[in-house]
């Protein structure tokens, strides 16, 4: 694998200077649409779920990734005018995979400005040893990666994680717990580690992964990419993936109206009796009656 390069750094939200050619000029006014619109929107999700308060201290999960840059980079963007104070510090796990390009993330962070740490723990060996050759490494690979950081977030005072998460990844996530799990579940915005140690949000959940993209080349990230190990991304999270891609096709506006639906369920409308009490409706004490008699039939 060839190094990442380093490019000359821009303040965040900075965009390239336009030439006095009018495409140019075009192309910076798209470019300055597209950073007030991330700004918009994560800034809209912080205000929507409570992310961040005054005194939090954010630890932003930085992998190397087009998410993870434009996440923390729009944070930083925003601290600057935040009615509130908080702190960001980014940190990465480095699992020890082969090839890891150790020095790409401490010169960025560094040429940021950015507070950081780097936590060193060979979770790529465990994997190897676990994971049969040949099927994909990247569950046992997430759980252990969230462990470490969820450990040394509650070690550390942290007191939220900020992931990288995005629009289409919460959608796709949707459908796979649809498909494969029988669960209407996804990723929300902000939730509560299972411990109760860690609370996690989401600051990308309403931006979409397009505009990722366009910032990512825009800003001249170094990407690190998530190839190093060998492992490719689930089959079934690229099958959902193209599912979605062609909807979007078809139909422009499909997936940002199921991210919708996921903000406005009608529990009433479902068939969860967990959810919702059914019984209630016409006084309840029916339901135990029918369940003997289907059983005494059986």
């Amino acid at each position: 694998m060839s190094e990442a390069v380093i490019h000359p750094m821009m303040a965040p939200g900075q965009v390239p200077a336009a030439s006095a050619h009018p495409a140019h000029g075009k192309e910076r006014g798209e470019a300055n649409k597209l950073v007030k619109r991330l700004r918009r929107q994560v800034g809209q999700a912080i205000q929507d779920y409570a992310m961040i308060r005054a005194g939090d201290k954010v630890m932003v999960c930085l992998s190397g990734g087009k998410d993870s840059y434009t996440m923390l980079d729009i944070l930083v963007l925003l601290r600057e005018a935040a009615p509130v104070p908080f702190e960001l510090v980014a940190v990465n796990l480095d699992q020890k995979q082969p090839d890891f390009p150790e020095h790409v993330l401490p010169d960025y962070l560094k040429a940021r400005g950015v507070p950081y740490h780097i936590i060193e723990q060979d979770t790529y060996s465990v994997v190897k040893r676990v994971i049969p050759e040949g099927k994909t490494m990247c569950s046992l690979c997430s759980r252990l990666r969230r462990g470490a950081l969820y450990t040394y977030a509650a070690e550390n005072n942290f007191t939220k994680i900020a992931l990288g998460h995005h629009r289409d990844d919460i959608v796709a996530t949707f459908f796979l717990n649809m498909f494969h799990g029988s669960k209407l579940k996804a990723m929300p915005p902000k939730l509560k580690s299972d411990d109760g140690r860690n609370v996690v949000i989401r600051p990308l959940a309403y931006v979409r992964e397009q505009d990722i993209v366009a910032y990512a080349a825009l800003r001249q990230f170094p990407i690190i990419p998530c190839n190093l190990c060998g492992s490719q991304e689930q089959l079934q999270r690229k099958q959902i993936r193209r599912m979605l891609d062609e909807w979007e096709k078809q139909s422009p506006g499909r997936i940002e109206n199921i991210f919708g639906a996921l903000q406005n369920v009608a529990p009433s409308q479902l068939a969860d009796p967990k959810l919702f009490d059914f019984s209630a409706l016409d006084g309840g004490g029916e339901a135990d009656g029918w369940l003997m008699q289907s059983k005494s039939e059986d």
